[in-house]
């Protein structure tokens, strides 16, 4: 993996609860604003996904949140419906799979992931619902990947670190060549990011997040 371009610098000018405060601000006025502009967009997805695939449009799901409290993330379903069963199965009939899932926590050419959701994966369009998360209060627009409860074990002492912060939209780890890093490396990109965590890196991460998305269509 590249070494991510954003210099982790600790920024003197907000911290503490004057930078919590802020930022938390900053959440409610952009997902509130976002989530009025885009209810158009959400409606057509959902019907698409109706249309398409059937089933629930949205994916709901127990994840780590702040200090280690879980909270249910929100995002529009992408992979079939029985999508944990025909994982256990894929890791159970192909070794090269269950080694490639154990390191990375994720497939790179997944089979459970739907026509549309190829689509709306690769446009980051899935992630739209978590401004309900954002809004909510349990996530933010930068910060962490909210983990999964059963990757706790797997995350070592970053571990203590990642959750001392909220969960983000967009994070370090996604603009810094988020499909070629393994899950060892993202824990310590998101912990090294808690450590460092100030309005300058975030404006940095928000920033370059479109670069980032815009590239990968």
């Amino acid at each position: 993996m590249n070494n991510t371009s954003i210099v982790l610098e600790k920024d003197a000018t907000l911290t503490g609860l004057t930078y919590s405060f802020f930022k938390r601000f900053i959440d409610l006025l952009v997902s509130s604003i976002a989530l009025i502009i885009l209810a158009p967009l959400f409606l057509i997805i959902i019907l698409i996904i109706k249309i398409t695939d059937g089933g629930d449009a949205i994916f709901t799901q127990n994840r780590i949140g702040l200090n280690g409290k879980e909270f249910k993330i929100y995002k529009f379903r992408t992979m079939i419906n029985n999508a944990d069963k025909v994982l256990e199965e894929l890791m159970a009939k192909d070794e090269k799979i269950r080694k490639e899932y154990e390191i990375n926590k994720k497939l790179k050419n997944d089979p459970r992931i739907t026509k549309i959701g190829k689509f709306l994966r690769k446009s980051s369009l899935d992630e739209l619902p978590q401004l309900f998360n954002v809004f909510l209060g349990d996530m933010s627009i930068v910060g962490n990947r909210p983990y999964l409860p059963k990757e706790k074990h797997d995350m070592n002492g970053y571990y203590v670190d990642i959750i001392k912060t909220k969960p983000g939209i967009t994070g370090l780890w996604q603009v810094s060549g988020r499909s070629n890093t393994t899950f060892k490396t993202r824990c310590k990109l998101e912990a090294d990011y808690s450590k460092k965590v100030s309005f300058k890196l975030d404006l940095k991460i928000f920033l370059k997040t479109f670069a980032v998305v815009f590239k990968g269509l």
